[in-house]
């Protein structure tokens, strides 16, 4: 016959990673996450726009969810990863900015470029 030291208790679903507990909170889901995508979104805001303005966008969606859920119950979740989910939306709005205006700068070179090529040509007949 078996021996369960554990007969009658009720297995306890286990935390995830991301969520562990720590003095009885836990980590706001996504906050490093968010906080990465924002970094990345200033650092890559120079390469058309394209991706800063992509990243900016998700890490500030993402991050207004988070902190909806932190101020919902401030208790339940760290405080360490509330400021990684503020600073990772104030980096997101960072990054689309300077990716909006990366675009504005790339779209008005490329008009005054060809303006001069453009005008250039019939004087070179």
């Amino acid at each position: 016959m078996e021996n369960n030291e554990n007969a009658g208790q009720v297995n306890q679903p286990q935390n995830p990673v991301h969520n562990t507990v720590i003095g009885g909170q836990q980590s706001l889901p996504n906050s490093g996450g968010i906080l990465a995508m924002g970094i990345i979104s200033i650092a890559v805001c120079w390469c058309y726009g394209i991706v800063g303005i992509a990243l900016g966008i998700i890490s500030l969606v993402l991050g207004n969810k988070a902190l909806k859920l932190y101020k919902e119950n401030p208790s339940l979740y760290t405080e360490s990863s509330y400021k990684n989910a503020n600073a990772g939306r104030i980096c997101g709005i960072i990054g689309l900015c300077l990716s909006c205006l990366c675009i504005v700068f790339f779209i008005i070179y490329f008009l005054i470029v060809g303006s001069l090529i453009f005008s250039a040509i019939p004087f070179m007949r």
